[in-house]
Formats: C-alpha cells, structure tokens, sequence
C-alpha cells in the first residue's frame, strides 16, 4: 500500500500543530526568519518537531514555510536556501523517526503576480522547483502547499514539484469569512480551489490557517461538496486577541477537541492545527479520534 492508500485508508489521520507559536516561546523575535533556526538552533526545531512526534501526530511539518528562494531573498537569504530547506526536511525526519510521515511547508513568497505585482508565474515556478528540489534531497515524504490566498501561485507551486518528482501534493489555501461567506483575501472560495486544484493535479486539498474551528468546519463541508480528494484541515486556536502587547490564542485543547467529531462529518480526512496550537492540542485530537473511531 502506498502512503495515499494509507492515508485514504485511515477514517481520519492527525497532523501536527503550530510551529511559529512554538518558536516564539523558545525565543524567536518578530521579524526574526524562523527558517535561519534551521542552520543556527537546529536543536530548538527538532524539540519542537519531536514534541509533536511524542504528541501523537501521523504527519509532522517542516520549518520551511518561508524557504522559497523569493522569500528568503528579501532577507538577503537566497544563498542559504538550498541549506535551509533540506536541513528542515532532514530535521523533521529525524524527529519522527519512522513514527510520523513528514510533509515539508512551503508557504507564499510573499510577491504579488503581474499585473497586481512584478512577479510572473515562470518565476515562481523556478523559485518553487529550488526549494522543493532540496526538500525531496532532504528526505520529505510529501509537500504541503499552505496558506495560500492566490490560486495561480498555489498552482505555479503544484506544478513545479509535479513536473519534477512523484512525491504526494497537498495544497492547503487560507480562507476568511467574508459577507458573501468564506473567501481568500485574493477573492477564492472553497468550492473553487477544491475543484481548480484537483483538475490541476493535487493529491489532497483544504484549508488551514485564518479561523477558528467553527468556521473551518464550514470550508470543509464546502469544499467536500467540490471534490472527492482527501481535506486537509489545519484551523488556530481560535481567532487571535491582543493582550497586553502580545497574540493570544484562547480555544483550549479539549475546546478544539470537542468539536472534531463535527470536522469529521463536515468531510475532514487529515486534522490538524495552525497558529496557536500546540502539542497538548495535538494530544487532544489524537485521543477524541481514538475515542470516536473505537
């Protein structure tokens, strides 16, 4: 059986939590380029990733959300790109040490497209293909594409592992929830990234990042209706709330937990967490899962 089989054999797999938070607690400024941790306290990142491990996770994340070589070009970091990222898929790997798969980040490079920005979709590509090339050599089982807002980026990122390796795809956009209901900031629905990107040759799509659990039940049931593909599901800890000059996130483990039976029926196959979420989060996933399928 392969690692999709296995994953669609499963009635519901956990995936990990929030890795910036995590940094922040062990020390990481704002502004600071979390990716650099990779090189310089490797040992910091694999705590994170074994914490996660140990947590019961079944896919672990990599620190290389902003590893492409445009983002990191912006902090005068492209030279390091190469290192940054297979040190961060090598890293997870080690972490997990066969008991978690390990499915690399990528995130946006933070460059609009022509004509609203100066970038072209060739472009990304190439910057997609570096650092998807150095995240395979560092021994990734798979590539998640998350937050996404922009369904040509996401795209111009799908295509360029696809064209190159045979690895497993999820591609993972950020929704909020808007008037006329849930909606990218670049003015994508559920319904249409589901369909777009399993006719543009995802293995999994979802969403993760943005909102709270409640909603993001919504944008499962939405995009379950659009596609028959796994759904990738990776909600915060609920909505972000400034308490004395720092982010909180306030939805407790067992809040989250609570509620998975609902992420479940929505359409969800793969559960995890996004900004605020920690291992205890994780923990609570694992053993409401457990409880539900017994």
């Amino acid at each position: 059986m392969n690692l999709l089989e296995g994953l669609k054999a499963k009635k519901l797999v956990i995936a990990d939590g929030g890795w910036g938070t995590e940094l922040f607690k062990r020390g990481l400024k704002p502004g600071q380029v979390p990716e650099v941790w990779n090189t310089d306290r490797a040992e910091d990142i694999r705590a994170v990733a074994a914490s996660y491990v140990a947590a019961g996770a079944e896919i672990l994340l990599t620190n290389t959300f902003g590893g492409s070589s445009m983002k990191l070009a912006k902090m005068g970091l492209e030279s390091k790109m190469t290192e940054i990222n297979r040190l961060g898929a090598e890293i997870s790997k080690s972490a997990a040490a066969g008991r978690s798969l390990v499915f690399a980040s990528m995130g946006p490079t933070g460059e609009l497209l022509k004509p609203l920005g100066t970038a072209t979709e060739t472009e990304m590509v190439r910057s997609f293909e570096g650092q998807a090339k150095a995240l395979v050599e560092g021994g990734a089982d798979g590539i998640v594409i998350e937050t996404m807002t922009d369904l040509v980026e996401a795209k111009a990122a799908l295509a360029a592992i696809r064209q190159n390796y045979a690895v497993p795809v999820v591609v993972s956009m950020t929704f909020d929830r808007k008037r006329v209901g849930y909606a990218t900031i670049m003015g994508v629905r559920p319904q249409q990234a589901a369909s777009e990107l399993e006719k543009a040759g995802a293995d999994i799509v979802g969403a993760n990042c943005g909102t709270g659990i409640d909603d993001m039940i919504e944008v499962t049931r939405v995009m379950r209706q659009a596609t028959t593909l796994p759904i990738w599901c990776k909600p915060n800890a609920g909505l972000p709330e400034l308490v004395d000059g720092n982010i909180v996130y306030r939805e407790t483990p067992e809040e989250m937990a609570s509620k998975l039976h609902s992420l479940m029926e929505a359409g969800a196959a793969i559960v995890g967490g996004c900004c605020g979420t920690t291992p205890a989060h994780i923990k609570a996933l694992v053993l409401e899962r457990n409880r539900l399928l017994a």
